[in-house]
Formats: structure tokens, C-alpha cells, sequence
């Protein structure tokens, strides 16, 4: 397990590039276990890819690129607004759940 350090989040690409792989590759196939693999690999790579992870006081907060539900849409996959919607908010929380466990923080 990785030490984690938040000044040193601040370059986490330089510091977690290993630790945020092994994160966001958990939150994939957790979300892919439960949803159209098409429609989470348009979030992975449509919106995921922009994603931003940030440490804020105790937790992980990660910043999607502007406007998810149309990067998702202009992947081509098929599927209702709403639900893409909750997808991609449950993605994030997921996402967020997995680089709390990836550092060890979350209890």
C-alpha cells in the first residue's frame, strides 16, 4: 500500500500515476460488471479520460469535463439521458470509493 501524502497529490502524475491506474481500473470493472460494457466504456473513455481527481480536506472529489451526458452520447452508444446520468454519477462515486481504498483511507 502507498503512503499517501496530500502535498504530494498536488503532482499526482508524477507521484500516483501507478496508484490512480490501479483506481480507475477498479471503478471500471466494478461499473462494467454492472452496466452495458459499451456504455461504460463511452463514460471510460468519453468522460473518465478528461476526469480529474482532486484531495479535498478527507476526501477524493473527481472533476468530470464539461457536459458528460453529451461526450457520452457522442460516443455513439445508445441510451436515455437520465440513465447515463446516474451511470456517470455512479461511476464518479465509485471511482472516488477506489482511490480512497487504493491509499488506504477509507477506514
Amino acid at each position: 500500500m502507498t503512503e499517501f501524502d496530500p502535498e504530494r497529490f498536488e503532482d499526482k502524475y508524477e507521484h500516483y500515476f501507478a496508484e490512480l491506474q490501479t483506481a480507475y481500473r477498479g471503478a471500471f470493472e466494478a461499473m462494467n460488471d454492472r452496466y452495458d460494457s459499451e456504455l461504460v466504456h463511452a463514460i471510460d473513455q468519453g468522460v473518465l479520460a478528461e476526469s480529474e481527481p482532486f484531495w479535498e480536506g478527507d476526501e477524493f472529489r473527481v472533476e468530470l469535463p464539461e457536459d458528460p451526458v453529451a461526450r457520452v452520447a457522442a460516443t455513439g452508444v445508445l441510451v436515455d439521458e437520465d440513465h447515463a446520468r446516474e451511470v456517470v454519477d455512479e461511476y464518479v462515486d465509485r471511482l472516488e470509493a477506489e482511490l480512497l481504498a487504493v491509499f488506504d483511507l477509507d477506514g
